[in-house]
């Protein structure tokens, strides 16, 4: 039986798009070949986990350096990890710096490198141009690269001139995690009736500058008070976009919010809006989580975003110009007055989840990929 290392930032219970995919993986390799991830733990203490017959080795984290975490056990462990276990195939998570500067290390041992390309590096220009080198020589090396939407290929500076080593393989949802009870129910009817007769817009993430709310925030501060926006999440720019929304009692900022709350809340919704601004975002994993809640959603264009590949314009959402906070506010308030419009793009964005983006089709996908390796 083969051996794969997987190597991304983080991995389950830690919460993330990458990390779910890197779970996803290793859920439809099981049993078919042998398997060990290395990730950080999110805390100063390392450890090794196992869970259902994957080791999992957590290396505490030293500092962060710029959202990049840094580790002096990572070595140590990964170089156990590359002379002892010996894997026949490298499954690396990019962007990932610190590691891949790691990894390039082993350039000369006999594995296969899958480069995983979630997003390109796009927002400190001294950053990015610090890693093209390190970029170029990983794709290089690449035995194949695989992105996250056809859309991102097109986009991407880097990916396009390894095209032919490029297969897109969309993330996908988790319905286990989706499946909602009369709990969830209950809890949606109370935050309906908490805000009745107000149009309930729903957003959820990191705060962070690429995930957009500061102009969700100022979208909705062109509404009126019929509206009312909650925002899950939490984050670094958490309290400047407090007190951007402070004059709009009608924006409510709901904290970390837990897998059971999340649901009742994509449940009592009407619109789900997802702002996100950059290529930073490569897919939307929360946005695809909504659609199969069978909620219309507004979004930005982001030329090479995955985001425009999961919603389609006109026909699971509306999309509007980057940025644009009127045009934003338009949308948002197009679908709320138009009913058949409404309808028609929550029953689409169902079925075009059900149809590209469940664990069954990613299952399937995967093992074809591997397949043919």
């Amino acid at each position: 039986m083969q051996k794969i290392l997987h190597i991304p930032n983080y991995f389950p219970p830690h919460i993330g798009g990458i990390e779910m995919t890197a779970n996803d993986i290793v859920n439809s390799l099981k049993g078919k070949y042998e398997q060990k991830v290395i990730c950080f733990s999110g805390e100063k203490e390392s450890r090794v986990d196992n869970i259902d017959g994957t080791e999992i080795y957590r290396c505490g984290e030293s500092i962060k350096i710029l959202s990049q975490s840094i580790s002096f056990n990572y070595k140590k462990t990964l170089k156990k990890l590359m002379e002892e276990y010996k894997p026949d195939i490298v499954i690396f998570h990019y962007p990932n710096p610190f590691v891949a500067r790691l990894l390039l290390k082993y350039r000369k041992c006999d594995f296969k490198l899958i480069l995983y390309w979630h997003m390109d590096i796009t927002k400190q220009k001294f950053i990015r141009k610090f890693f093209e080198h390190q970029n170029k020589l990983l794709l290089e090396y690449a035995y194949k690269i695989v992105s996250t939407s056809p859309n991102y290929i097109k986009g991407s500076k880097y990916l396009l001139k390894y095209e032919n080593k490029v297969t897109p393989i969309p993330s996908c949802i988790n319905e286990k995690r989706l499946e909602y009870n009369d709990i969830n129910l209950n809890k949606a009817n109370e935050i309906k009736n908490k805000y009745s007769g107000k149009t309930i817009l729903f957003a959820f993430g990191r705060h962070v500058k690429y995930k957009g709310l500061e102009y969700l925030i100022e979208a909705k501060k062109l509404m009126s008070d019929k509206y009312v926006l909650l925002i899950g999440g939490a984050g670094k720019l958490t309290n400047e976009l407090k007190l951007k929304a402070k004059d709009d009692k009608n924006i409510i900022f709901l904290g970390k919010i837990s897998d059971d709350d999340l649901k009742s809340y994509f449940l009592a919704c009407d619109i789900f809006c997802f702002p996100s601004i950059t290529k930073n975002e490569g897919f939307g994993l929360g946005l695809a989580e909504a659609m199969y809640y069978e909620k219309p959603v507004v979004t930005f264009t982001i030329e090479g975003s995955g985001v425009n590949f999961v919603s389609i314009n006109n026909l699971t959402g509306l999309e509007v110009e980057n940025r644009n906070v009127i045009k934003y506010k338009e949308a948002i308030e197009r679908i709320n007055n138009d009913n058949n419009l409404k309808e028609y793009l929550a029953k689409n964005a169902k079925l075009r989840v059900e149809e590209n983006f469940t664990y069954e089709i990613y299952n399937k996908r995967i093992n074809e990929f591997f397949n043919n390796l």
